[in-house]
């Protein structure tokens, strides 16, 4: 899931990728919100994390799947908490600080980037502002909210445990705060792994690996600093998400859709994914073409977003594959329309979707 599922993990399981967006811009918006659920895949066995308290891995798991999924879920329900989190995949590595607070109704949390470009992202339940200094515009957006933050267990039915299991294997301090660790292995190659380690007495996600083939760590967060119950005000929070004075405020126009209202179809489904949301932009009158689209599917952790925009041969080169840490991307043209499929899932995942989408009027 989409930890975002944003290189704002943790923060924003569900945040989607602007379908207005594409190419370079689309892929470095993906990535900031990318690791934010917690998505899965292994083709083997998962490795066992170093240095932990407690090697053996447990037999017989104390919680199923569901269970731990559950609790992470729960463990924001019950506390605000701010701290600095830290992304890493490959050579790179980003940084930001985040201020959270629930009631178990209505949730907040602002999340400022150290690292990279300045910007702050502020969000009340489906309601997202992002305020960029360098050019002193706001984009305001509303985002379909399928949970309370993490987003997790997105799927209508709860198949999680179908395509994924679950291993204990110890407990490890992160942060000063003593955490269980669990693996979240895939059944099937379809999927990456996922180890977390889990706030022993709330279950507070405060770190998080996506594991690839034989257990390889493809990309990394974590928080380095980290304050339970902190003094985060839901009032103060949204003081600051109204106040846009000096700043050029943008409102994108989406539409909710399916690929079926579009004209495609998908001739074949890929196991566990179901469709969770789809938005299109209309184009202005005075340009030719399509209606850029993207529709999102989950198998409950890990999300696939198809990006379908008008071909342009300037704009669009060679079809091709892509990764950046988790994130992969596959690209293909279909007739006058070019397709992005993207998300933190194997490439042969992305390949089968763009594979099944056609165009089916």
């Amino acid at each position: 899931m989409t930890l975002a599922f944003a290189a704002d993990a943790l923060l924003n399981a569900h945040t989607r990728v602007n379908p207005r967006l594409s190419g370079a811009r689309a892929t470095r918006d993906v990535r900031r919100w990318s690791m934010a659920a917690l998505l899965a895949l292994v083709t083997g066995f998962v490795a066992p994390a170093h240095g932990q308290t407690n090697a053996p891995a447990s037999a017989t798991p104390s919680r199923t799947v569901n269970d731990w999924l559950m609790r992470m879920h729960d463990a924001s329900r019950q506390r605000a908490y701010m701290g600095t989190l830290v992304v890493s995949a490959g050579s790179s590595m980003s940084a930001s600080r985040i201020w959270h607070v629930c009631d178990g109704v209505q949730q907040m949390e602002r999340v400022d980037t150290l690292t990279g470009a300045a910007r702050s992202t502020i969000r009340r339940n489906n309601e997202v502002i992002t305020f960029v200094p360098e050019t002193r515009t706001a984009l305001v957006e509303k985002r379909d909210s399928l949970g309370l933050f993490p987003d997790l267990l997105r799927t209508p039915a709860n198949a999680i445990p179908e395509f994924y299991g679950v291993r204990e294997t110890g407990s490890e301090r992160v942060a000063g705060h003593l955490a269980d660790v669990v693996e979240i292995v895939p059944r099937d190659a379809l999927r990456f792994g996922y180890r977390v380690w889990s706030e022993k007495k709330t279950g507070l996600v405060v770190k998080l690996q996506t594991l690839g083939e034989q257990g390889a760590v493809l990309e990394q967060l974590a928080f380095s600093e980290l304050q339970m119950d902190a003094p985060v005000s839901m009032e103060k929070l949204s003081r600051q998400m109204n106040d846009t004075k000096g700043y050029d405020v943008q409102r994108p126009s989406l539409r909710k859709t399916s690929l079926e209202k579009e004209g495609w179809q998908l001739k074949a489904s890929v196991p566990g994914f179901l469709p969770m949301s789809c938005q299109a932009r209309d184009v202005l009158a005075a340009t030719a073409g399509p209606s850029p689209m993207q529709c999102v599917y989950s198998d409950g952790l890990a999300s696939v977003s198809l990006f379908v925009e008008a071909y342009d041969a300037q704009r669009h080169g060679a079809e091709k594959t892509a990764v950046t840490g988790a994130t992969h991307s596959v690209t293909r043209r279909i007739g006058n329309h070019w397709l992005t499929a993207m998300g933190e899932v194997p490439a042969s995942t992305l390949a089968r979707f763009a594979q099944a989408l056609e165009r089916a009027r």
